[in-house]
């Protein structure tokens, strides 16, 4: 039922697109907009996001349901972060993000064997984070490139900069601890005014920002050091064209319309466990 739930949203998603689409064809519109999501490995991305999930669900569980079977709660993380459904929300924020807008520049760059390698090496990346040694690790080897001063840091900085990675990593990541405390208020396990919440969450700014500073530089120099210098300023100089910040705020609307939207669910699901654990 969930994959035929997200087979119908992506096909009202291409619908949607094609209507906004502007002076393309639909058909040419809708082979472009696939061709962009393979191009982005949108697929294994989400894979990728969907054990994270379910790693922090874990977590999310071993903290605020101590008493909870289980079994019976991963059962439940593992639903929320269904792949299928997981990607079509993606699909679908994608479509709404790029509707209307030239999708060629962005092909021009990502279909290459130069802008597959760097995706691809992004998406290992981040796989590999799912170790926490490996993650640790990393954060290591990025204290040891900046004392030598390696010059790959001064690319990585450049693009963190253009793209603006750190602040909207720190936006998405507050909008998800706020949708999750919204659910845990509409599931009956909170009481907190809308204000309480805001100034609950918005004390976590520096901590998160911090966070996503340490965790962004260790991440992408993992990413990209094994990259020729010459290949990772094409990518920098990428996302400094026109196609490139409409892609990057594309991806982040995207992503973040997912993670928001899990993180409610997530948040519901913990306060009916609480409910359930006073019966």
């Amino acid at each position: 039922m969930i994959r035929r739930a997200a087979s119908l949203m992506l096909s009202a998603m291409l619908g949607g697109w094609l209507l906004l689409a502007g002076s393309a064809t639909a058909d040419e519109t809708q082979a472009q907009f696939e061709a962009l999501l393979n191009a982005l490995q949108i697929e294994e991305t989400v894979h990728v996001m969907h054990d994270e999930g379910v790693a922090y669900g874990k977590e999310v569980g071993a903290d605020m349901l101590p008493d909870a079977d289980a079994v019976s709660w991963q059962r439940v993380v593992n639903r929320i972060h269904d792949a299928d459904t997981m990607r079509a929300l993606v699909e679908q924020g994608f479509a709404d993000a790029l509707a209307g807008e030239d999708l060629t520049p962005m092909l021009d760059f990502l279909q290459t064997p130069r802008g597959q390698n760097i995706v691809g090496l992004e998406i290992a990346a981040r796989r590999a984070f799912l170790d926490s040694v490996v993650e640790e690790a990393a954060r290591d080897r990025l204290e040891q490139r900046r004392d030598e001063n390696a010059p790959v840091l001064d690319q990585i900085a450049q693009l963190i900069h253009d793209s603006d990675l750190i602040e909207r990593n720190v936006t998405g990541a507050l909008n998800s601890n706020l949708m999750f405390y919204n659910g845990l208020v509409d599931g009956g396990a909170l009481e907190m005014s809308q204000d309480d919440i805001l100034s609950d969450v918005w004390s976590q700014e520096d901590t998160v920002r911090e966070d996503a500073r340490n965790w962004m530089n260790a991440f992408l120099l993992m990413a990209y050091e094994p990259l020729a210098p010459e290949d990772l300023q094409a990518y920098v100089e990428f996302y400094r064209t026109p196609a490139g910040r409409v892609l990057n705020r594309a991806m982040f609307d995207a992503f973040n319309r997912m993670y928001e939207e899990l993180s409610y669910i997530l948040g519901r699901a913990v306060a009916r466990h609480m409910q359930s654990e006073k019966l």
